[in-house]
């Protein structure tokens, strides 16, 4: 039996890294589960396993998955009620967004930092493609970066085609290992490829009809990077939904919301819609906290417990 790390997913295969630098291309045989949950991908890159290596055809079987540190978990785009292993044993997430070319969703990246807070993964919210920013969208990305960083989050602003910030992007990756997301057309694959040319990452221009991005990583693959550390790509992703998590996950897991909620009359258990003595309610209002998290944070509540509601009464 050898160890190793999985770099690469390929949905039945799996290539695994081992000590000495060899990569083996793995398979699984029976069935893994996430704390008794159904997954479409029972082993996610990042994940340290045990292999046992055939001879014949040096190919190898994952025979035990070592304990996780971390993981970061989505529910499955086309499986309703399956959950998608992202990655796990991360180090930190970074979220790649735009303003423009396409649109800023501002709502996707609470959803981001709702999948990667449940294991307090530190996450960078990344604002590429800053040569396209007018005054206007240098004053939204101002805007922004104050709401995130006032609550314990990195904001960086990046041109993969000018530099700007990509020796800050260095810094911060320096010896870790990093899960890197995005929305399709952010150019995730561009600014990976601007931090180290040689990964040279399959890049597609946005879709001039729809002015949308065209999906470029078909499967999660992890790139060691030549100043230390590695990052992890993962396809890009157009939706993220929660049908694993109930509202008051959602309640606990906006960071800024669960220091006030100490103050609300109903503690821990205030989901800080319509309590009497919420505190987080009160700060909202007054300012001391975003008002755009917020309302995003509700829109969050109400989609689960809908998508709840749903899954209880399809059964009968």
């Amino acid at each position: 039996m050898q160890k190793g790390t999985v770099i690469k997913s390929t949905g039945s295969w799996y290539q695994v890294l081992l000590d000495d630098g060899a990569v083996v291309d793995s398979r699984i045989i029976g069935k893994f589960r996430l704390d008794g949950k159904r997954l479409t991908n029972p082993v996610a890159v990042g994940d340290e396993v045990e292999i046992e290596v055939d001879e014949k055809d040096e190919t190898a079987t994952i025979k035990n998955i070592l304990p996780r540190r971390n993981y970061v978990v989505r529910q499955s785009p086309r499986r309703k009620h399956d959950l998608h292993l992202l990655a796990s044993n991360v180090d930190q997430a970074m979220v790649i967004v735009t303003i423009v070319n396409p649109n800023l969703k501002q709502g996707f990246i609470d959803r981001f930092l709702l999948m990667t807070e449940p294991y307090e993964i530190p996450a960078i919210v990344v604002f590429n493609k800053s040569d396209l920013y007018g005054e206007e969208e240098r004053a939204i990305f101002e805007y922004l970066k104050e709401i995130y960083e006032k609550i314990g989050y990195t904001a960086v602003l990046t041109s993969a085609t000018e530099g700007e910030g990509l020796e800050e992007l260095r810094a911060l990756l320096r010896d870790k290992v990093t899960l890197i997301a995005g929305q399709s057309g952010v150019g995730k694959s561009t600014l990976a490829n601007a931090i180290q040319p040689q990964l040279e990452l399959r890049t597609q221009e946005l879709s001039d009809y729809s002015g949308k991005g065209m999906h470029t990583t078909t499967f999660a693959e992890m790139h060691q990077l030549d100043f230390g550390g590695a990052i992890i790509d993962t396809p890009g992703i157009k939706t993220l939904s929660f049908n694993h998590l109930e509202p008051m996950d959602v309640a606990h897991n906006f960071r800024e919301f669960f220091r006030y909620s100490e103050d609300c009359r109903f503690g821990g258990n205030c989901l800080h819609r319509n309590e009497p003595g919420c505190a987080v309610k009160e700060a909202v209002e007054s300012g001391e906290l975003s008002e755009l998290r917020y309302i995003n944070y509700l829109t969050l509540l109400e989609e689960i417990e809908e998508q709840n509601y749903w899954e209880r009464h399809s059964e009968y």
